[in-house]
């Protein structure tokens, strides 16, 4: 079964359309591409210009994926894309810069987008601080009590946090940065937060990298903020049953008990986006440089 989407001025064909990618929630190929069109408007603005790298399921999540960097050589010309250095070479990425690829992505069996947090034209030079919040149980009112408190260090610091549910099992908690500092600054920056967070409640937070050292406690990780490091895209689907869908979050919704990182699926996010518009509208709005958020924290 074939089948044509209007993605703003293309038509996108998707094969296999009546494919089951979710069993689950008895989502198919079609309801994935769809589901990508309809979030478009939102997603591709986060997206844009940012190296991708595209976890692939061409037998539903319920089988095996993999992991695509390298632009598949038959994609069409129209697809944007990126060449960026890799160790020992050039890597070219796709870039998402309107609807039509990302329901194209989606027709290519592409269930989850993962999003540099630097852009293309100036790669070593990210955009986005990321902090995501690991739980190793499922305590989620844990994991939205750190994500607040990290919140309110990062104010403390003169910055601007954002929170996102993953569709996975915890939070990322997101900061809009001026592109000033390179990696290696922001990264180090990053583990330094990380480490005053933890030690204010070490009993319930760690920055421990090896999972037995961490217990029962919520893994603060730093480690998406390296090159070609990548975290999940806003509104991409996670390949997991039911279709859950990485969603920004309004920052009261923190306090929310009823929150969960699955809370939005495929079915459901495209009524919240058409009630309340996406949280993030304005995020590149309140970038702010990271020297003096450095230099307060080397002060405390």
């Amino acid at each position: 079964m074939t089948e044509r989407i209007r993605a703003g001025r293309r038509a996108v064909e998707i094969t296999h359309a009546d494919r089951v990618v979710f069993p689950g929630a008895g989502l198919t190929k079609l309801d994935l591409a769809r589901h990508y069109e309809r979030v478009g408007p939102a997603m591709v603005p986060h997206v844009r210009d940012r190296p991708l790298a595209l976890d692939a399921y061409p037998e539903g999540v319920q089988g095996s994926g993999y992991l695509i960097k390298q632009i598949p050589g038959h994609f069409p010309d129209w697809i944007a894309r990126a060449t960026v250095r890799k160790r020992g070479g050039e890597v070219t990425h796709v870039l998402a810069n309107d609807r039509a690829t990302l329901a194209y992505l989606a027709g290519q069996n592409v269930v989850t987008l993962h999003a540099w947090p630097s852009r293309a034209d100036r790669p070593d030079y990210p955009d986005r601080l990321i902090f995501d919040l690991d739980p190793s149980r499922e305590r989620f009112v844990e994991v939205r009590a750190a994500a607040r408190a990290l919140g309110d260090l990062l104010r403390d610091l003169g910055l601007v946090p954002f929170a996102m549910t993953t569709g996975s099992r915890g939070l990322h908690v997101v900061v809009p940065m001026r592109r000033r500092e390179p990696f290696d600054a922001v990264r180090a920056f990053a583990r330094a937060v990380a480490q005053e967070l933890v030690a204010g409640d070490p009993k319930r937070l760690t920055t421990a990298q090896r999972k037995a050292d961490r217990g029962q406690r919520i893994f603060v990780d730093v480690n998406r903020n390296g090159y070609a490091q990548h975290a999940v895209a806003a509104y991409a689907v996670r390949p997991r049953a039911t279709a859950p869908v990485a969603t920004p979050l309004r920052w009261d919704e923190l306090e929310d008990r009823r929150l969960s990182p699955e809370r939005w699926t495929v079915p459901t996010i495209g009524d919240r986006l058409d009630a309340e518009g996406d949280p993030w509208k304005a995020i590149g709005s309140h970038a702010r440089a990271l020297g003096p958020a450095i230099r307060t924290l080397q002060r405390a």
